[in-house]
């Protein structure tokens, strides 16, 4: 006999005879945030407070396909709280659709940085020839509101920018992915509407990161891709949908490493590949995330306070794959650097 059971939110099976897996890192109850649907929670410690910056999803008439044309959104809040165990304030709408001049539809998930006595929401949206560009909008408080700069960052393409500043002051922005957010389209360096995927056995696309500018509104250098390599040295090939990069990359640095954590997409896990380079070439880890309830897993990586976090999302609520919960988890380190998996 099998009984199903509902576990923070997500469904899984156990057995009477044999007792369900417990997470490594005990995952926080009940989602972080409630009240709107949120999802591509991106977390960042500013002015010692926690703040996340997710998508926000809503119901849509868009009929669901591989395109994403589900994820139909239209604006951002910003979250804040001073503990991941209590409610966040929501700070209302940062930026909306009907402010960003050269954007169309689908506002998906952002990041923040801070720079130069400013903050940055970096963004993508489909322009109106209907091709995922990345845009850039600043405000001088971590809340916002936002203003976007007219047009999107020269040279951007796809979705899911991730903004990393170094210790050295250095930015980057990491970005890219697969089907909906067009990345196999970009291979010949301009947008080819015909472009696919490459073929089981060749290496697998990685995502994009080029060096920001000193007032971060720009590309200094040509976007690059970044290589992921398996244990053996080899760049993973496309067939291997466990490891390779789908979308939702997120780099962090802990103890001079550099973290690469990404969606493997069809696979639904949250992986991990680590370099002493910010633009690798990064190795493959192993996993930080198993599968949770809905089909796309989208996260960030946080230290706060003395403690490391996991923010993502899942379905489990609403059971629609588009309306989403933004949930947390602590994440636990290994003595060799490795990433606990967090198991649900």
């Amino acid at each position: 006999m099998r009984i199903l059971v509902l576990a923070f939110g997500v469904l899984a099976l156990c057995s009477v005879a044999v007792s369900c897996r417990s997470s490594r890192s005990k995952t926080i109850p009940g989602p972080f945030i409630s009240g709107l649907y949120s999802a591509d929670p991106s977390a960042h410690v500013f002015n010692g407070r926690l703040y996340v910056y997710p998508s926000h999803d809503r119901k849509s008439d868009a009929r669901p396909d591989n395109d994403g044309s589900q994820y139909d959104m239209v604006d951002y809040h910003v979250y804040s709280t001073d503990s991941v165990y209590t409610a966040p304030t929501d700070h209302g709408v940062a930026l909306a659709l009907e402010d960003v001049p050269w954007a169309s539809k689908q506002l998906w998930a952002p990041d923040a940085a801070h720079k130069n006595g400013l903050y940055y929401l970096f963004f993508p949206a489909r322009d109106k020839e209907n091709i995922f560009r990345i845009g850039v909008a600043t405000s001088k408080n971590p809340e916002g509101p936002f203003t976007a700069e007219p047009n999107p960052i020269a040279g951007s393409f796809s979705m899911d920018p991730c903004s990393f500043v170094d210790d050295d002051g250095k930015a980057y922005l990491y970005f890219g992915g697969l089907w909906g957010g067009q990345l196999e389209k970009w291979q010949t360096g301009s947008f080819d509407p015909s472009g696919r995927e490459p073929g089981r056995l060749s290496p697998a696309l990685g995502p994009r990161v080029a060096r920001l500018s000193e007032d971060m509104l720009s590309f200094e250098s040509e976007a690059l891709e970044v290589q992921i390599l398996d244990e053996q040295g080899t760049p993973v090939v496309a067939g291997n949908n466990r490891v390779r990069f789908f979308e939702g990359a997120w780099v962090h640095k802990r103890k001079g490493v550099y973290y690469l954590s990404y969606s493997t997409g069809d696979t639904h896990l949250l992986a991990y590949a680590t370099s002493d380079n910010p633009l690798g070439p990064f190795t493959y880890r192993g996993v930080v995330l198993e599968p949770v309830a809905g089909w796309t897993t989208h996260h960030s990586i946080v230290e706060f306070r003395g403690k490391w976090y996991l923010f993502y999302h899942d379905a489990a609520e609403s059971k629609i794959d588009y309306l989403r919960n933004v949930r947390a988890a602590p994440l636990e380190y290994g003595k060799d650097g490795s990433i606990k998996t967090v198991q649900r």
